[in-house]
């Protein structure tokens, strides 16, 4: 019989909109000729598996399984396609260990250090990955904009700490916007980051690493029409133009692939993983790591896994047979 794969989507922020359409380019992509696909929905506590929009049944969350016809039938593996949490933060991870359901993404510890932008961007500081410098706050902190802006400089980003899709990011230009930046970074998350400046262009890379052999895509050039790739430069067409390859001399190409191959070890990643940088004065500038990066078809690692000759079909099945017993 062939596996039972779930292609697990939705979860509970703002990001259920974006993960219902990665969900839907992975689905179609899993090789029905290896493996059984199926849809599951997660949100809040109502875990349902979906065919063609419509629930067809329950998750049984004492195993993951469910009931189809009369039979059992109980997933072997987990394709996570969920942007936030549960999915990405590592909680859903979490579960799936104890029920031994192998899974597509980073373990449950590389999936909270990452999703921290805070605590991974000191983690990697301290191996001399240059960033951004950065001030994190909470919501019961008092805020003094002043000294922040006087520290840190003007332009900032203020940005959830927790969180993706650029959702609740405001570019701060003036010491007067800083108080509702933040405000409206809390409605996302209970923590703010808020960072320097850089003044460059952004790259993105994706890669994986598969029974040790280092498959890294092709760097994007991100070029937002908007003054900074927020959620709208991201998913509406002809917001941004995205160059896959990017326009790059081979030197530099080089030096965000081995630099991303380098991230994805210290972070002890696995699965597919897009890093995003900011390039100034040729050196990259973190900005993030992406545990279960954006899969819908017009994606960026869906874009560079074509840019570099490869099948996504192909590379899911490598993924899944990975951890598949």
């Amino acid at each position: 019989m062939k596996p039972n794969i779930a292609v697990v989507y939705g979860g509970d922020s703002a990001e259920f909109v974006v993960s219902v359409e990665s969900s839907k380019n992975v689905f179609r992509s899993i090789d029905p000729e290896l493996y059984s696909a199926w849809k599951v929905q997660m949100k809040a506590g109502e875990w349902s598996v979906m065919k063609d929009d419509v629930k067809i049944a329950d998750v049984d969350k004492s195993d993951f399984s469910f009931i189809s016809e009369g039979k059992k039938i109980k997933f072997d593996y987990a394709y996570i396609t969920i942007h936030g949490t549960p999915g990405e933060n590592g909680i859903l991870q979490g579960y799936l260990d104890l029920v031994q359901v192998p899974y597509s993404t980073c373990s449950v510890g590389t999936s909270a250090l990452t999703f921290n932008k805070y605590f991974c961007s000191n983690f990697l500081r301290s191996f001399g990955i240059k960033m951004a410098e950065s001030v994190l706050i909470n919501n019961t902190d008092s805020v003094d904009v002043d000294a922040i802006a006087d520290d840190l400089g003007l332009p900032l980003f203020v940005k959830p700490n927790a969180g993706g899709s650029s959702f609740g990011v405001t570019k701060v230009k003036s010491k007067d916007e800083l108080k509702q930046a933040i405000a409206t970074a809390l409605k996302e998350d209970t923590e703010v980051l808020i960072e320097q400046f850089i003044k460059g262009t952004e790259f993105t890379c994706g890669l994986v690493k598969l029974n040790g052999k280092n498959l890294v895509f092709p760097v994007t050039e991100v070029l937002p029409k908007k003054e900074f790739f927020d959620f709208e430069a991201k998913y509406t067409k002809g917001m941004t133009d995205e160059i896959t390859p990017a326009r790059l001399p081979e030197d530099l190409t080089i030096k965000c692939q081995a630099l991303s191959s380098t991230i994805y070890d210290l972070c002890r990643c696995e699965g597919i993983v897009r890093i995003d940088y900011i390039l100034k004065d040729g050196d990259f500038y973190f900005l993030e790591v992406n545990t279960t990066p954006g899969m819908t078809g017009t994606s960026f690692v869906p874009q560079q896994i074509e840019a570099m000759g490869e099948k996504l079909s192909k590379v899911l099945s490598q993924i899944i047979q990975q951890k598949l017993k």
